[in-house]
């Protein structure tokens, strides 16, 4: 199944097996594309210039940084944001100058894991931008959840700093998240209000969703942080889940 997002990243890297596994790592949530160096990487974004590139610093030949550099001093591609993987050595020594454009750092050897997630909050980030550039009144962005789901959603806006109103549409039933400075103060769904109306709405796996940066909060339902408002709503999710497999499990043992 094709991903939902639009946003296009080129992964480039000289081990084949660690662009293998990062394209399939990123493969969920985006659309990736792969350069085995830096020259292969060079002519494929001057011919269609990606929305993001996920470099590795030490490549033969052109490397990571005079890709960069090449990229920089074009006009149509200067703007292309960066994340590179790199040794710590090469980090402190030779990309911390770097400082326009570039989104991560991240440190080899890693965890896939933890470059995933490290990229996706940029690729939603981006994927908001793009969003907002195809918004049909100022001020206000509206898409459906399976290009944005409502985690991906509500992390963009705290990272944003976002003060707003998120209404959230399914099947008749409408949920209102306000949040202010990117912390969501406020939420209805139907009679339910505040964290457990962000409880329930969190479990929507479709639907539709309006951003409205013309609205603010008027009042505050929620203390929680928006981070910790999401942590708490996985782990009831995960709850929920092993409770449903015990019951399961009991009804397959009687």
């Amino acid at each position: 199944m094709a991903p939902a997002k639009d946003v296009r990243v080129l992964v480039v890297d000289d081990n084949a097996l660690i662009l293998d596994l990062l394209m399939k790592g990123l493969a969920p949530h985006c659309q990736t594309s792969a350069a085995a160096d830096g020259a292969d990487a060079l002519l494929k974004i001057v011919d269609d210039p990606p929305d993001l590139i996920l470099c590795d610093y030490r490549m033969p030949g052109l490397d990571g940084r005079q890709l960069y550099e090449k990229l920089r001093a074009r006009q149509q591609t200067r703007h292309i944001p960066f994340i590179f993987l790199a040794s710590r050595s090469d980090m402190e020594e030779r990309l911390r100058p770097i400082v326009e454009g570039v989104e991560e750092f991240v440190v080899k050897p890693f965890f896939l894991k933890d470059v995933v997630r490290r990229t996706k909050k940029v690729i939603d980030r981006l994927q908001l931008e793009k969003l907002q550039n195809r918004a049909v009144r100022p001020g206000v962005i509206q898409g459906r959840l399976e290009e944005m789901s409502i985690l991906d959603l509500m992390q963009s806006l705290e990272m944003g700093q976002k003060s707003c109103r998120l209404t959230v549409r399914r099947d008749g039933e409408a949920c209102q998240m306000f949040f202010a400075s990117g912390q969501c103060a406020d939420a209805t769904l139907g009679s339910v209000e505040g964290e457990e109306a962000v409880f329930q709405v969190v479990r929507w796996p479709a639907g539709e969703f309006e951003i409205d940066f013309n609205s603010t909060a008027s009042r505050s339902t929620i203390s929680r942080t928006t981070t910790g408002l999401l942590m708490e709503a996985l782990r009831l999710v995960d709850e929920s889940q092993r409770d449903s497999t015990s019951v399961e499990g009991v009804e397959t043992a009687g």
